[in-house]
């Protein structure tokens, strides 16, 4: 191999590094949020989002959007969005309720809908896009409001339960058992009491033989 070619090798080798080290930096900006949130009328539900980048937050750049819609193929209405600075443009059907709770500096893009009515219930879509990473993510959030809520499952009745129903089926077969055994001993005495009546006979003879 010539001086050359063992020169290039080392030479590739870098550039391959290189490239594999850059090229997902470009692609590796992902939002993380919870996909279904359960929240009770009437208290405050935090809706999470955050993200992960190689590249830290400049406010120039940095963009983002929180947007609201009832149903699926219902129209999005933005109500919090990032243009240096966090504006609230106080959506008519959230009016107060909503605040900004994150902090863009450490990847938090987390909002608080307050005082949760029924009729909040819909999509939630965390829109971010951090310069230099190359594309957006989003990630969408289905809040569903609940009146009550869900009954705690007692495990204190289910033991009591699963010891009530142990202990009879325990009592029926030890009765069972006891039913067989007397059933077991009259069955034994009553073949005891034939043989020896048997034996009394065979001992006692016929007349016939006696007079022979």
């Amino acid at each position: 191999m010539s001086k050359e070619a063992w020169l290039m090798n080392p030479l590739l080798c870098l550039i391959g590094l290189g490239l594999f080290f850059w090229v997902p930096c470009g692609w590796s900006m992902e939002v993380t949020a919870p996909a279904n949130i359960q929240a009770m009328n009437g208290t405050n539900s935090r809706l999470s989002c955050t993200f992960t980048s190689c590249y830290k937050v400049n406010n120039k750049k940095f963009s983002m959007n929180w947007t609201y819609r009832e149903c699926d193929n219902c129209t999005e209405q933005m109500f919090i969005t990032f243009q240096q600075k966090i504006i609230n443009l106080k959506l008519e059907r959230f009016r107060d309720r909503m605040e900004f709770t994150g902090n863009p500096n450490v990847n938090d893009l987390s909002v608080t809908l307050r005082d949760v009515k029924l009729d909040d219930q819909g999509i939630y879509t965390c829109y971010v896009l951090n310069p230099p990473d190359r594309y957006s993510d989003h990630k969408k959030i289905k809040l569903q409001v609940i009146t009550e809520a869900p009954p705690e499952r007692d495990s204190t009745v289910a033991v009591i339960v699963g010891a009530s129903v142990g202990g009879f089926l325990a009592i029926i077969i030890l009765v069972l058992m006891i039913v067989k055994c007397i059933r077991r001993k009259k069955q034994k005495n009553a073949e005891d009491q034939k043989t020896e009546e048997e034996g009394k006979t065979d001992g006692e003879g016929s007349p016939e033989e006696g007079a022979k």
